[in-house]
């Protein structure tokens, strides 16, 4: 199993997040074997075991895309055992996962986001300028959780109006970067140099101690600030990044486009947000059509 890991960190360059992810599903599946069928290697699974762990996880009312997802690490452990040689057949070919409900992702109306902006009350302060960026740069960018805490000062380029980031697989990207974020980046940096002018971090984002900001500080600003004015269910820097795709599809870009700024590998993926604008559009034929 180690193999395996190893073989998703430095072969397929998967996330930490999404390397414990797996190291979880297969950990949660290995004490299932024990405990159900007494058997201490996952390799003597076979069809009929794993089928029935789908159903217990079923049972105990998972999230639908929770289940899928641990379905797709045992796909892809026995998937590489094969490869390798040490298995001749993968026992996952035949599971078939219980059909996901399509779920359109929570987005912020743009009017929402402008008023919390405008109307929140940020402290004076490095830490207020702080929260406001973040809450800027997720929305004004569409960057990830992951990638918003690993903004270098080095992948900044106020006069190019640039930001450089490190997404899924470890691909690069460039996005583009308006005044108000060039601006509120501008006149963070001068604060971070103040505060901090003996920390050599290069890191963007810090905490009061100098140290890089960590996921948690995010999704409690984000939360914080997006509750005041949304009653999405999650108020999570994802949400951010929904609005963001939506509210450009919204306003006519490019499909492939969006694609390209969200970091998407497929187009398929960023097609989800063409949902959004269809329940629009047919709130706007309802609302003007004299048929309608």
């Amino acid at each position: 199993m180690e193999l395996f890991f190893k073989y998703l960190q430095y072969e397929k360059r998967f996330s930490p997040h999404t390397i414990v992810s797996y190291q979880t599903d297969l950990q949660q599946f290995q004490e299932y074997l024990q405990e159900v069928y007494e058997l201490e290697d996952l390799k003597a699974a076979d069809h009929a075991i794993i089928r029935s762990w789908v159903v217990t996880l079923v049972q105990k009312d998972l999230d639908t895309r929770t289940i899928h997802r641990k379905i797709a690490s045992l796909r892809s452990y026995f998937r590489f055992l094969v490869q390798r040689g040490i298995l001749d057949t993968n026992p996952t070919v035949r599971i078939k996962a219980p059909k996901l409900a399509k779920k359109l992702p929570a987005f912020i109306p743009e009017d929402a986001f402008t008023q919390l902006l405008d109307q929140s009350e940020f402290p004076d302060n490095l830490k207020g300028q702080r929260e406001r960026l973040i809450l800027e740069l997720l929305y004004g960018t569409g960057m990830r959780l992951a990638e918003l805490t690993n903004i270098k000062i080095e992948d900044i380029s106020l006069s190019a109006k640039t930001l450089k980031v490190l997404g899924k697989g470890n691909k690069e990207r460039i996005l583009p970067l308006n005044t108000s974020l060039v601006n509120a980046l501008s006149d963070y940096l001068q604060k971070r140099g103040t505060v901090f002018s003996n920390n050599n971090s290069s890191f963007l984002f810090v905490t009061e101690k100098g140290a890089p900001l960590y996921p948690k500080y995010v999704y409690r600003v984000v939360k914080k600030y997006i509750s005041t004015v949304s009653t999405a269910m999650k108020n999570s820097p994802h949400v951010l990044r929904h609005s963001f795709a939506t509210h450009l599809l919204n306003r006519g870009a490019d499909l492939g486009a969006i694609k390209d700024l969200l970091g998407h590998s497929s187009l398929a993926a960023t097609q989800v947000y063409t949902h959004n604008s269809i329940e629009k559009l047919k709130a706007v034929f309802e609302k003007a059509h004299p048929k309608a």
